[in-house]
């Protein structure tokens, strides 16, 4: 009862800093593209923001097995609140190159702070679910809740930013997550998701095939949508469409929303997925349903340009359905492969590589936009999905899949 309660907690922490960490993606986004920094420029700014998630979970998921779940999260709300106040801090006179490396920096510790959440939430929920069957439920659940609230925190930042300003917005956030990490220090207790056996440096480095498949897979899948997610599409919509802040916001906001509601009745979606076996089966298919979406968009972009505009739209909308399951399916895996006892380890592992996909697709999001368009960020994003897709199949061959946790 005592570990529900406890999940509860770290669970509704985790949903007010997600709601933070969107609407501070969005304000950067925008008033950066707002002072004049051009798509590279601006995916610099995130560089360090995805590269600290690569260290934070590696060595995230070791401290949370080793001292417990609640000192990640309370340090990981902590350390939000700091680079919050850090970014407020900024002087508009300051040369570009101080201001870049000022913001990167701040950025690194908001990356930092994000993981370390992430990682306690979703590791906790191992520890009070069983069942395979409801476990998950619970893990799409808990990711497409948590990606609905980033998406109405991009909306949040957009709106913060034409109605506060860029400081105003930030000290508003830092005071709200500090409410929230005073309550959760008075209810979260006991040493959640500290493991009873020896931690060990090797531990960090000994995972099971199954868990090294899917975070090479993680890395190419969520590279496929920030290689156009991140700077590209925002950019393009500013630039060529001539959209208000308050219009990219709300369609950011809404794709990640529906994204979101769209995880948390995935395994309505799959009611094959039972067990790690026909979880691994079902992702490899909806990997390559996936396939057609960028794939479409990229020949509708470069034969039909009159119709742009309604080809993202709705290209993207449907992106969401396909990309939602194959998260799910792959949040499952992951937490369905991993020992109840280490579970932080192997989550960290696998978020580790989903910041080393978040940082490529960043990064590329940038530097292919403003060498050739959105059409080739476009391209880029099928080709990393082949590949997300085709490392599916060898989760599928022998040897057959057990689950370590079982």
């Amino acid at each position: 009862m005592t570990d529900i309660k406890n999940y509860a907690c770290v669970t509704a922490s985790y949903w007010g800093f997600t709601l933070s960490d969107g609407a501070l993606r969005m304000l950067v986004l925008l008033h950066f593209h707002h002072l004049g920094y051009t798509p590279l420029d601006l995916a610099f700014l995130f560089l360090l923001y995805e590269a600290m998630g690569i260290l934070t979970n590696f060595i995230g998921g070791w401290i949370g097995a080793r001292f417990g779940l609640r000192l990640t999260l309370f340090s990981g709300l902590s350390v939000q609140i700091i680079a919050l106040i850090m970014l407020s801090l900024l002087q508009a006179d300051w040369a570009m190159s101080l201001s870049v490396a000022y913001v990167m920096a701040a950025q690194a510790l908001s990356g930092i702070a994000k993981d370390l959440t992430k990682m306690s939430s979703k590791s906790a929920v191992k520890l009070v679910v069983s069942d395979e069957g409801l476990l998950f439920k619970w893990v799409s659940l808990l990711t497409g809740s948590k990606n609905a609230l980033k998406g109405i925190g991009f909306f949040l930042g957009g709106l913060l930013l034409e109605t506060l300003g860029f400081q105003l917005a930030l000290w508003a956030m830092a005071g709200v997550l500090s409410l929230i990490l005073l309550i959760a220090l008075n209810l979260i207790h006991g040493e959640l998701g500290k493991a009873k056996s020896k931690i060990t440096g090797k531990d960090l480095f000994s995972k099971s095939r199954e868990i090294n498949i899917l975070s090479f897979a993680r890395v190419f899948l969520f590279a496929s949508r920030d290689v156009w997610f991140v700077v590209a599409i925002p950019v393009f919509f500013a630039e060529k469409l001539g959209w208000t802040f308050h219009q990219i916001g709300f369609f950011m906001a809404a794709w990640i929303v529906g994204y979101g509601i769209i995880q948390a009745f995935v395994p309505r979606l799959s009611k094959q997925t039972t067990d790690a076996q026909s979880g691994a089966q079902a992702a490899m298919l909806w990997g390559f349903i996936l396939l057609i979406l960028p794939v479409s968009m990229t020949l509708g972009c470069l034969f039909l340009p009159d119709y742009i505009v309604w080809i993202l739209i709705s290209g993207l909308l449907i992106f969401a359905l396909a990309f939602a399951v194959n998260s799910s399916l792959h949040s499952y895996l992951i937490v369905s492969f991993s020992d109840a006892d280490k579970v932080s380890l192997s989550v960290g592992f696998y978020y580790m590589a989903n910041a080393i996909g978040r940082l490529m697709g960043t990064l590329l999001s940038g530097l292919v936009y403003q060498w050739a368009g959105l059409e080739a960020c476009l391209g880029v994003s099928a080709i990393m999905v082949f590949i997300a897709a085709s490392s599916m199949i060898l989760l599928n061959k022998k040897p057959s899949l057990q689950s370590t946790g079982t």
